[in-house]
């Protein structure tokens, strides 16, 4: 059974995830998009081809739980390990006090299921009196969490979304400050104290990150952090804040640090086909100019807008083409690159099958780090879920506490 990783536990999970990803990182590191061929196929064959004769409708269908694919060797193997290692059970959730009437109005249905699930497994051993809605937006997850007595201050850079929020307190009548605040800057200290309880919703990257280090400056008793986006960061490459994760020998870059982003379960169908059209076109752009070149490489290419997608596809390669100072790019059979570029796509979709057994792990992996890096700094950390992954993906939740 899995459970709540806390006290040694945080450790020893983190130093099994270490080995597993350091063994395991040529096939999880590399990225079908940007290489024809993949450096483990040769080592893997028979698991390369079948992934490659697979459709484009059967990598979708297996993109959020590939770990359930009748793969061959070593893709069970390797699931099965991805699955023990990256699982860990849901922290109890509270029966949470009435809702203040309409207080979910104007909130999207899925994010407010979120802000529900969240707030009924914070479960301190002391009652917050003064809530920071860290990145708050306007504000919803803290109005949420405000019961009689408490205060509340809801922390944002976006001064509409700032404004929106102020003018949705006043609204219900609630006791909450909403700040203009730009958290990574030197002033946000001013904010957290030994009576705050700071709390954030997939506050993204550095975001996150900086309130987990000023939180246990400051000596906030009490915080609960829902990671996500751990690739926005202004660093060129990960840079572990716990000392089990500084002297790991797994060096994260950017793309690395994206992978754990890369399962969705939001988009809907003309979101997801206008993805996979745009994918198609790159894919085939990069087959031509590898041609134009005869350097058998990925070439780095700006995304362009989506009505570009909506003009013939030669005039969007040619487009894209002057952008990279590609000149010979005409006399080319176009329906036939274009054809090559929607193979390409399924076979790509379905190679990085093999790389969404790691999401899990790398997630957990890092959020591990902020977990040692918080019990370090002399908190007792609880590790859960807070949700289905139906809801969101990222429902990994710490909670903090001051021993």
């Amino acid at each position: 059974m899995p459970s709540i990783l806390q006290g040694p536990a945080l450790l020893d999970r983190f130093q099994a995830l270490d080995g597993f990803l350091l063994e395991h990182q040529a096939l999880w590191r590399p990225r079908p998009f940007t290489h024809l061929q993949l450096p483990w196929e040769t080592a893997h064959p028979e698991l390369a081809q079948w992934l490659r004769q697979r459709s484009l409708e059967d990598a979708e269908a297996a993109h959020n739980q590939p770990e359930q694919l009748q793969a061959p060797a070593p893709f069970a193997q390797l699931a099965e390990r991805s699955r023990i290692l990256g699982t860990v059970a849901e922290l109890p959730a509270r029966t949470e006090a009435a809702l203040h009437p309409r207080l979910n109005v104007d909130v999207p249905g899925r994010k407010w299921q979120q802000i529900e699930a969240f707030t009924a497994s914070l479960q301190f051993h002391r009652t917050p009196t003064h809530w920071l809605d860290w990145c708050s937006g306007k504000g919803h997850l803290g109005r949420r969490l405000l019961q009689a007595g408490q205060q509340l201050t809801c922390l944002e850079y976006d001064p509409a979304l700032v404004a929106s929020g102020e003018q949705l307190s006043r609204h219900h009548g609630l006791p909450a400050r909403h700040v203009q605040q730009d958290v990574l800057a030197a002033d946000a200290a001013s904010h957290l104290n030994l009576q705050c309880t700071p709390v954030a919703l997939h506050a993204c990257g550095d975001l996150h990150v900086r309130l987990i280090q000023l939180a246990s400056q400051q000596g906030c008793p009490q915080l609960a952090i829902a990671p996500c986006c751990y690739n926005r960061t202004r660093a060129s490459h990960y840079q572990g804040l716990s000392t089990a994760a500084q002297a790991s020998r797994l060096q994260l870059s950017l793309e690395d640090l994206a992978l754990p982003m890369s399962e969705t379960v939001t988009a809907g169908a003309r979101v997801r086909r206008q993805r996979d059209a745009s994918m198609a076109r790159r894919l085939a752009f990069d087959l031509l100019q590898r041609q134009v070149r005869g350097i058998d490489q990925y070439l780095p290419t700006p995304s362009l807008p989506s009505q570009w997608l909506d003009e013939p596809f030669a005039d969007y390669c040619r487009h894209l083409a002057a952008l990279k100072d590609l000149s010979t790019v005409d006399c080319q059979d176009w329906s036939a690159l274009e054809a090559a570029g929607w193979q390409r796509l399924a076979q790509v979709r379905n190679l990085e099958l093999l790389r969404g057994l790691f999401r899990r792990p790398l997630e957990l992996w890092l959020v591990l780090d902020r977990a040692l890096f918080l019990q370090e700094q002399g908190y007792a950390v609880r590790l859960g879920t807070f949700c289905e992954a139906a809801l969101t993906p990222r429902n990994l939740l710490l909670l903090a506490e001051r021993r």
